[in-house]
């Protein structure tokens, strides 16, 4: 099951210690920051080909990016 509030509380904890704006994600994923902020206040969800991009930015798995497990790597 998809955890929103975790998926969203990782992202802005990851955003924070690899000390990137939220400009510098949606340039990333072709969104807006209002659309990351969004995401980070657990008020949407994202593609699957969203998640992957920001796995890869943040060398982290999918499966702990949405709360699925506790290992940031992959």
């Amino acid at each position: 099951m998809f955890l929103r509030e975790k998926f969203a509380e990782r992202l802005r904890v990851l955003r924070a210690i690899k000390k990137t704006r939220q400009y510098d994600i949606a340039t990333l994923l072709k969104v807006t920051p209002s659309q990351i902020s969004d995401l980070e206040n657990a008020k949407t969800t994202t593609t699957i080909e969203k998640l992957w991009l920001l796995a890869d930015y943040f060398d982290v798995s999918i499966d702990y990016l949405v709360g699925r497990s506790d290992e940031p790597k992959k």
